[in-house]
């Protein structure tokens, strides 16, 4: 065994000793940050309830007839701009299982924009203030350059309802924390826990894909935003959910924003009104491409 002389190590600790306020004061600085405060009111839950909840939510819709604006706005950071279009009046219809249609107006001259449908499958697209239609399946399998033109039925449909757990899909649930703006000059800044529950799909060998994560705040335990993943775990669709209402005591977001970042492009839904669960004709489901118009098959 090796001493060390006892001058030597009593030098080593006055030196430790001289090195702290170094390490605690000298090499450290303070700085202001904007102060935080934690929420009022924390609910808990467990994974069993949140998946439950959002089910029964879920399947509580069968039918949904919105009068609605859409506003849509087109580049970004990548492009170096924005563009942002003119808000459209139109409607919004949806029947369980699959079919949804979006029915879009000019301003002031209340024809049509924008009309679409699809029963799940396959889908019509007719913009008459450009004399084109469009046909084809609610999937993209060649991206347009033009982002917009890979906008298909289940964008809305997938962004609008949150949907629960599919056949053969496993959930997993984690909790974070997120800081909010409150107060009428949103200068209050509330930290709260917040669940991100995972919807995934079954193993592949030892590997498992993310289909969607649906982020739910601990306030009310509603969600309030939604990214949906394709194949290669890249998020093809981002939701946003703001401004809950009661609906025939179903709560459902008044503000609806879905981007999408691949194509460059978000469009930001507002529900002026809403009926749940009103019977639903097929022939709202309809629609005529006019005689004439060129028709453009996506693919």
């Amino acid at each position: 065994m090796r001493f060390v002389p006892i001058k030597i190590r009593q030098a080593c600790v006055v030196g430790l000793i001289g090195l702290a306020p170094a390490l605690t004061g000298c090499l450290s600085r303070t700085r202001t940050v904007p102060k935080t405060r934690v929420a009022d009111v924390i609910m808990s839950t467990s994974l069993d309830a949140m998946s439950q909840q959002i089910n029964a939510r879920y399947e509580a819709i069968q039918t949904f007839n919105a009068s609605v604006t859409v506003a849509a706005t087109t580049g970004g950071g990548l492009e170096g701009h924005e563009k942002e279009y003119t808000s459209l009046a139109g409607y919004i219809f949806m029947r369980r299982p699959s079919n949804l249609r979006v029915l879009l107006r000019v301003p002031v001259l209340g024809s049509t924009a924008m009309d679409m449908v699809s029963d799940g499958t396959n889908f019509k697209l007719v913009i008459p203030p450009r004399n084109k239609a469009m046909v084809g399946t609610n999937e993209v399998t060649q991206p347009s350059k033009n982002g917009l033109e890979n906008l298909r039925p289940s964008v809305f449909f997938d962004s609008m309802f949150v949907r629960g757990q599919g056949p053969d899909q496993i959930l997993s649930m984690t909790t974070d924390t997120r800081v909010i703006e409150s107060g009428k000059k949103k200068k209050d800044l509330i930290e709260e826990p917040a669940y991100a529950l995972q919807v995934l799909a079954q193993p592949e060998g030892n590997i498992v894909r993310t289909l969607r994560v649906i982020h739910i705040n601990s306030t009310d335990l509603l969600p309030f935003q939604q990214d949906i993943y394709n194949k290669d775990g890249v998020i093809v669709t981002r939701a946003l959910y703001s401004n809950y209402q009661m609906f025939d005591n179903i709560p459902f977001p008044t503000t609806i924003v879905i981007q999408r970042p691949r194509d460059h492009y978000s469009l930001t839904v507002t529900i002026v009104k809403l009926t749940l669960n009103q019977k639903l004709e097929d022939d709202q489901f309809e629609l005529k491409i006019p005689e004439g118009m060129p028709i453009q098959v996506m693919k």
